[in-house]
């Protein structure tokens, strides 16, 4: 595709997933947020951003180090066998990310000693004796207010642990104002509804947290600098990659300027990752005297049959097992164009079997092999392409509101649009009486259908490739899209 202005006149882009937990598997609602990123990191492309796209694997924690413990293996050959299974969903999912950071990396282990030291610098890290609940399941702390019937509501099969020790706190409660007034701003957190959860939350009032835990109880994490005794809370550890994987601190070759100090900065994290993005991270930030992220995006859950997904359900999904029944562009245009951008979804295989088959067979791949059918055997040379075709206005506003579905949907609206147009003048039949007439209205299909393909770019790259080279060569391409087995 075209490139539709040069880099010059565009400020740099950073956009970042969250960190998997690798103690499982890849699932679905996280493939979702890395199709979601890598779209508007290829539509920014197209605009002529510079463009930096980064996700990676959370490896410490102690329910990695029980995992790997229980299961006989050594804990960096467990944790880089997840982290294998999580990068190869780059070539599963077409995506264009830069970099993949690993918590276990050297270097980022001393980005978030580095960050501590400046946390502590700023006089924001104490310690003291502490006795609570924490959730093994959520590597965090939690107040009786967060327990339902004494149990995390997101973890109901695990009791809390009632822990009582020494440990390193962080000061938040010295950034009440300060988070205040940042939450404060539209547009640090989409959809609106979360940043007034975030304000809300914060104008509650804010306690410190507890950022460490003693290697004699956890010692599967990033040593706290200066005492050998213990290691950062996973949080603290893992929430420094947003900037540890542009090559802070040292910042050698200039990207984290470029990119985070000069540049937008975007992050998008699942819904129940408010208070650890925008109120947390945010503040960790201000201490340690970095600029805060300019936008956190939450998209909803995916769940399956109306429940949560989990393996005792047996109603997970596996992005790979999606990938292998539909193929790459399909699976990511299940997860843009059916999965709601930031509310709960209910995904089945019945229901995607039925999208791919209505949107995807019958619909956009239907309609290409009409149109350059008829173009094939009816025109005498390929139909002339502009160099670059603007996108519409519509389709932008949508992708800017970080509206996939709405963008989707933009385009298969031109798809029934074109669709219309054959029923209607039915270039086929008359070819016969009149073939000028015919091949002017086929024309026009062929460039509506290239401008089809030109939108779908950052959606569905692969496909809008395939369109555009039948329409290069004038030829019909293979089926883009083959019918399921029954």
């Amino acid at each position: 595709m075209v490139q539709l202005s040069s880099m010059s006149e565009k400020p740099a882009k950073y956009i970042t997933t969250t960190l998997p937990y690798v103690n499982a598997d890849p699932h679905v609602g996280f493939a979702l947020e890395l199709v979601q990123s890598d779209t508007l990191a290829r539509y920014w492309r197209l605009f002529g951003h510079e463009v930096f796209f980064s996700t990676g694997t959370d490896e410490h924690g102690q329910k990695i180090a029980e995992k790997a413990d229980s299961a006989g293996q050594d804990r960096l050959e467990y944790v880089a066998h997840f982290a294998a299974e999580f990068n190869r969903l780059k070539d599963a999912l077409n995506l264009s990310y830069d970099n993949f950071v690993r918590t276990t990396d050297e270097h980022h282990k001393q980005a978030a000693q580095h960050i501590w030291q400046l946390c502590d610098k700023a006089g924001d890290i104490y310690k003291q004796q502490y006795q609570g609940l924490y959730c093994v399941g959520c590597e965090s702390f939690k107040t009786e207010s967060d327990l339902v019937d004494g149990r995390c509501p997101d973890h109901p099969n695990m009791t809390p642990e009632e822990i009582e020790e020494e440990n390193y706190f962080f000061k938040l409660s010295n950034y009440q104002a300060y988070l205040e007034e940042y939450l404060s701003r539209e547009g640090v957190v989409v959809p609106e509804y979360r940043r007034q959860e975030a304000l809300k939350f914060v104008q509650g009032g804010l306690e410190d947290f507890s950022i460490s835990r003693r290697k004699d109880r956890m010692d599967w994490g990033v040593p706290v600098p200066g005492d050998d005794e213990h290691v950062m809370y996973v949080w603290f550890d893992a929430l420094t990659n947003y900037i540890s994987t542009l090559g802070w601190p040292e910042d050698t070759d200039g990207t984290f300027q470029t990119f985070w100090a000069d540049g937008e900065t975007l992050q998008l994290a699942g819904k129940d990752q408010v208070r650890f993005q925008s109120i947390m991270w945010q503040a960790m930030l201000k201490s340690a005297g970095i600029a805060a992220t300019d936008c956190v995006f939450y998209h909803g859950f995916i769940n399956s049959g109306g429940q949560k997904m989990s393996k005792s359900l047996g109603n997970v999904i596996s992005p790979y097992e999606m990938i292998e029944r539909y193929g790459t562009d399909a699976t990511r245009y299940v997860l843009l164009r059916h999965v709601h951008p930031t509310d709960d979804s209910d995904v089945t295989w019945e229901k995607m079997d039925e999208w791919y088959t209505a949107g995807l067979v019958n619909g956009l791949g239907n309609l290409t092999a009409r149109i350059m059918k008829m173009a094939e055997t009816h025109l005498d040379s390929p139909v002339e392409q502009p160099t670059a075709t603007p996108f519409d206005s519509a389709y932008r506003d949508a992708l800017e509101r970080y509206d996939f579905m709405a963008a989707c949907d933009y385009v298969w609206q031109k798809v029934g649009e074109l669709d219309e147009t054959i029923t209607e003048t039915e270039p086929f039949k008359l070819v016969k009486e009149d073939k000028p007439a015919a091949q002017r209205i086929i024309t026009e299909l062929v460039q509506g259908l290239a401008v089809v393909a030109h939108h779908l770019s950052p959606l569905f790259p692969d496909t809008a490739d395939k369109i555009i080279e039948a329409v290069r060569h004038n030829k019909k391409p293979d089926n883009l899209f083959s019918r399921l087995e029954t």
